[in-house]
């Protein structure tokens, strides 16, 4: 079986969210998740092939601008898989497009993300009711498509965690604490700098609180980025630290203790199931995604107001046994969504729309 997952702008989403989804469908299929068996699956990521001249060529001799492939797996939304999914139907070739994109997540991301975010929801549903089926990382994604209403197929499969990724993270707390010149009890969070993602309350839980709040992860201070997050980035409260991009993400979860996470919407959140497969005691923002993976008081804390943040900062600087038992009991919990899971549910998924 021949799979196109395709993810255009791979460069700049290399960094994101969906960048990394995307790289942890590849790794499943291509068998990196632990399998010892090989795997018959043949995984094209471009779907152009080396040269806009090998375009023209195909384009002249076949009428069809893309390779060869027996399903086609988009990413994105963008005007590339536009024309992979429209070149899948008119070949009758199966096509699966993931939602990692909604209406509702782009909301207070980018500087007019809130104004586009109407116009963008029309176009999703129009984009994915083109699809054989669509793919999303949760049920509380599936019910924004068919609230739109998205009249194809739509089921979840989880993003997924790269536990060989996150290997190693104990032994280099020590040099990442030095590294970044921490002490004491760390709050942190990792991932894009965006103002959905809680922060604003992530600063004003570092002013009432006495513990260091440090956040892993790119912002962008141009044009294009909230005013919020230019001012924020640009000058922290005390105690609150932005590093910008780390190149080994394994630094971000062995130098924290904590990882709060107060943001306002996900389809998932695969650096919640990154901390969870490190260990880490999850503080998290009290929504419907997070209860559908996750139990309040097991292996997360839910918290619906920033009383109730500062609460559970407090239970768990006071009691390192609780501290333990969360972070044991998140591992146990990440090991649910493993690339190997990935790679069962989309074999399945393949299957079934090719036959």
């Amino acid at each position: 079986m021949r799979v196109l997952n395709y993810l255009e702008l791979e460069g700049p989403l290399e960094r994101s969210g969906i960048g990394a989804a995307a790289d942890h469908q590849r790794r499943a299929l291509l068998g990196e998740c632990g399998r010892s068996e090989g795997t018959d699956i043949d995984v094209v990521t471009d779907p152009w092939g080396d040269s806009l001249r090998s375009v023209a060529k195909r384009l002249r001799h076949e009428r069809s601008p893309t390779v060869e492939y027996d399903i086609a797996h988009c990413n994105a939304i963008g005007p590339g898989s536009l024309v992979v999914a429209r070149d899948a139907m008119r070949t009758d070739t199966p096509l699966v497009l993931h939602a990692h994109v909604t209406r509702e997540d782009f909301r207070d991301s980018f500087r007019w993300s809130n104004a586009l975010s109407g116009p963008l929801g029309g176009y999703l549903k129009r984009f994915y009711s083109q699809a054989d089926l669509v793919l999303c990382p949760s049920e509380q994604t599936r019910r924004h498509l068919e609230a739109y209403p998205v009249s194809a197929p739509i089921e979840p499969i989880t993003n997924g965690v790269d536990h060989r990724s996150l290997e190693g993270v104990v032994s280099r707390r020590e040099n990442a604490r030095d590294r970044f010149d921490l002490h004491g009890l760390v709050a942190f969070a990792v991932g894009n700098v965006f103002e959905r993602k809680g922060l604003g309350t992530f600063c004003r839980l570092a002013q009432r609180t006495p513990y260091s709040f440090v956040w892993f992860g790119p912002y962008d201070r141009g044009p294009q980025a909230s005013p919020t997050v230019r001012r924020l980035t640009a000058n922290p409260p005390p105690d609150v630290r932005f590093t910008g991009w780390i190149e080994d993400k394994r630094d971000a979860f062995a130098a924290g203790d904590v990882f709060v996470f107060p943001t306002h919407a996900e389809n998932q959140g695969i650096a919640v199931l990154e901390a969870m497969a490190c260990g880490k005691p999850v503080v998290l923002r009290d929504l419907p995604v997070f209860r559908e993976f996750y139990t309040d008081g097991v292996d997360c804390l839910l918290c619906s107001s920033e009383d109730e943040f500062c609460a559970a900062l407090e239970i768990l600087a006071a009691n390192p046994d609780r501290r333990r038992e969360l972070g044991e009991n998140a591992r146990k919990t990440a090991a649910e969504h493993s690339l190997e899971r990935v790679r069962t549910r989309l074999l399945e998924v393949y299957e079934r729309l090719i036959t």
